[in-house]
């Protein structure tokens, strides 16, 4: 697999554990809000990290970090993802992944291997409007839907979250989110900002702390909501 970086010290990555971050290259999807341009595009992918250099690391943090968050691009697209998780829990780590949700069977077989704490997925937006915020003209949401289903029987810690754009999200549309995904444990709206590393940001804006703050308590009535990045 393509590892394009690594944050060594994260407080905020994985909830309520010292972490360290892991960066995996590669995405199906090209939210115009991306954060991270560089870990989507081929085209500018850099050298990667071999996973002697990962492990090397990790063996050096044992017992300083509890665990290892993995994030991207989206980590599930590369298939040997659970060697490396195999590697990284031999040496004692938690693993916390990130994901878009788009890759249900992988999702499954690293839960039921024993590989994966903590799951964070993205709940991109009301169905309807997924397509469009994902950057493709058309997706079936099956995929996205069973992982949805899976994380929601509570076979594992998890949360789901949002970036929330203004030009791509209203009141309405992350209440149809709301209702989809009604009775799940968590649920982040998280704030946009422009990272300078942005895909597409052409007539996207952030809505701000007041509105931010009234989506979550419009949610709240079908799922725990709270506001992150204010």
């Amino acid at each position: 697999m393509r590892i394009a970086g690594l944050q060594k010290l994260t407080l905020l990555d994985f909830p309520g554990k010292v972490a360290c971050t892991l960066f995996t290259a590669g995405c199906n999807f090209r939210c115009p809000f991306c954060q991270n341009a560089s870990l989507v595009l081929p085209e500018c992918f850099g050298q990667p990290m071999s996973e002697e250099e990962i492990l090397s690391f990790l063996k050096k943090r044992q017992g300083v970090l509890d665990g290892v968050a993995i994030t991207g691009g989206e980590p599930m697209l590369h298939a040997d993802l659970s060697e490396l998780l195999r590697k990284i829990r031999a040496l004692g780590f938690l693993v916390k992944l990130d994901t878009n949700g788009s890759f249900p069977d992988r999702l499954v077989a690293v839960l039921e291997e024993g590989l994966v704490d903590y799951v964070a997925m993205d709940v991109k937006n009301a169905p309807d409007r997924y397509a469009e915020t994902v950057g493709l003209t058309a997706m079936d949401l099956t995929a996205i839907d069973r992982s949805r289903s899976l994380l929601m029987e509570g076979k594992v810690d998890y949360e789901f979250r949002t970036t929330v754009v203004k030009g791509l999200h209203t009141q309405e549309s992350l209440l149809e989110a709301a209702r989809w995904i009604e009775g799940a444990k968590a649920w982040y709206l998280q704030q946009y900002r422009s990272s300078g590393e942005i895909l597409n940001d052409f007539g996207l804006d952030a809505f701000d702390e007041q509105e931010m703050r009234a989506f979550a308590e419009a949610a709240a009535p079908y799922v725990p909501t709270q506001v992150r990045g204010i």
